[in-house]
C-alpha cells in the first residue's frame, strides 16, 4: 500500500518565527521518521506530503495515495485538527484517525465534556469562561483548575492553573483568554491519582492497549501534568504501568476511557486522560484522538512499550483499524 504522510514539522514553523510554546504540539523529524520506519517494516511504501497547504497543492496536481496517515495538528482556530481530514474527505482520499467532526469537537474540552456528560460518563463539573460575566454561572467551589479550552501538550497549564480563591479566577482566566485567543475552561481541582489510557480500534472493535499512572516527582511543578512538566518529564515525572487486575481504580479508569472513546466516535488510536476526585473516583478529563507518536517521548508509545507493545506493533494496530474501516468491517 502507498501511504502518504501529513504532518506539521516543528522546525518549519520555528523557522517562520513562531515560539516554542506556539509550536509545542508540532512534530519533530524523529516522529515522522519513526512512523515511516514502522510503516515500511509493515510492508508499505511511504511518501511525505507535509502540512495542509502542501497537501492541497499536491491534490490539485492530481496526486493520490491509497491511504494518508495524518498527524497534522493545524495552526489556527479551535477546529484546526479537523482541517486535513476535511480536505481529504473533499478529495475522497481515505485516511487514518478520526473524522473532522470528532477532531473539531474533542479539541474543545468544554464541548467534549458536554457530550461525555450526556452519555452518562463520569466527568467533573465545568464552566467555559469568555468574560468575567460568565462567573455568575459558576456552581462549584474552590479550589479550581483553569486551562485553555482548546490546547494540548499542557499548553497554558502551570502552577498558576490551580486557583485557591474564587476572587482570583477572573484575572487568571483573562490572562489565558488574551494569551491563547480562546475561552478558558474552569473545573474543580481534582486532587487524586492521574491516568492516561491508550486505546486502539474503532467502535465496538476498540480496546484498551494499556494504561499508566502519571506521578509527579517532588521537584516537579506543583498542581498537575503541566506544560513544563511534560517538557521535562525525564526529571519530573514517572509513569508506572497500571495493573487493572489488581487495581480497581485503574480498572475503572480504563472502563471510563473506553466508554468515552466510543461515545465520542473516536477512531483507530489515541489516548484518554483521567484524574480522580477527592473520593478516589476517576473522572474523564479529555481525549486525544490525534495523540503524539514520538517513538521515545510521547505518552501513547510510552504506555504501549510498558505493556510489551512495540512501536511498530502500535502503528500496525492503528493502521489495521483504518484499513478495516475502509473495507466496511
Amino acid at each position: 500500500m502507498r501511504i502518504g504522510l501529513t504532518y506539521d514539522l516543528r522546525a518549519d514553523y520555528l523557522a517562520l518565527g513562531l515560539s516554542l510554546e506556539e509550536t509545542a504540539e508540532f512534530d519533530k523529524e524523529e516522529t515522522i521518521a519513526g512512523i515511516e520506519d514502522a510503516l515500511r517494516a509493515l510492508g508499505h511504501t511511504t511518501e511525505r506530503i507535509g502540512h495542509a497547504r502542501a497537501l492541497i497543492r499536491r491534490l490539485e496536481a492530481g496526486e493520490r495515495w491509497n491511504l494518508v496517515f495524518n498527524i497534522c495538528e493545524g495552526l489556527r482556530g479551535v477546529a484546526r485538527e479537523a482541517q486535513v481530514p476535511a480536505i481529504l474527505e473533499l478529495y475522497e482520499v481515505p485516511y487514518v484517525f478520526s473524522d473532522p467532526l470528532v477532531l473539531a469537537l474533542t479539541l474543545h474540552k468544554g464541548m467534549t465534556k458536554r457530550v461525555v456528560r450526556d452519555a452518562g460518563i463520569p466527568t467533573s463539573d465545568f464552566l467555559v469562561y469568555e468574560t468575567d460575566e460568565d462567573l455568575a454561572e459558576l456552581r462549584f467551589g474552590a479550589p479550581f483548575f483553569v486551562k485553555p479550552v482548546a490546547e494540548g501538550t499542557g499548553k497554558g497549564c502551570s502552577a498558576k492553573s490551580v486557583v485557591r480563591e474564587r476572587a482570583a479566577l477572573a484575572a487568571v482566566c483573562d490572562d489565558l483568554v488574551a494569551r491563547f485567543r480562546q475561552p478558558a475552561l474552569i473545573e474543580p481541582y481534582l486532587p487524586g491519582r492521574e491516568f492516561t489510557v491508550g486505546i486502539t480500534g474503532t467502535g465496538r472493535q476498540a480496546a484498551v492497549a494499556g494504561s499508566m499512572e502519571i506521578v509527579l516527582l517532588p521537584h516537579a511543578e506543583a498542581g498537575g501534568y503541566s506544560f513544563d512538566n511534560k517538557g521535562n518529564y525525564e526529571d519530573r515525572v514517572v509513569y508506572p504501568a497500571t495493573d487493572p487486575a489488581r487495581d480497581p481504580v485503574a480498572a475503572m479508569a480504563e472502563r471510563i476511557a473506553l466508554d468515552a472513546w466510543r461515545a465520542l466516535g473516536c477512531r483507530d488510536g489515541g489516548r484518554v486522560d483521567l484524574r480522580c476526585d477527592a473520593s478516589g473516583r476517576p473522572q474523564f478529563l479529555e481525549v486525544n484522538p490525534l495523540a503524539g507518536l514520538n517513538p521515545k517521548d510521547s505518552d501513547l508509545p510510552i504506555l504501549a512499550r510498558q505493556c510489551g507493545i512495540t512501536y511498530t506493533e502500535l502503528i500496525g494496530r492503528i493502521l489495521d483499524s483504518a484499513i478495516q474501516r475502509q473495507a466496511g468491517g
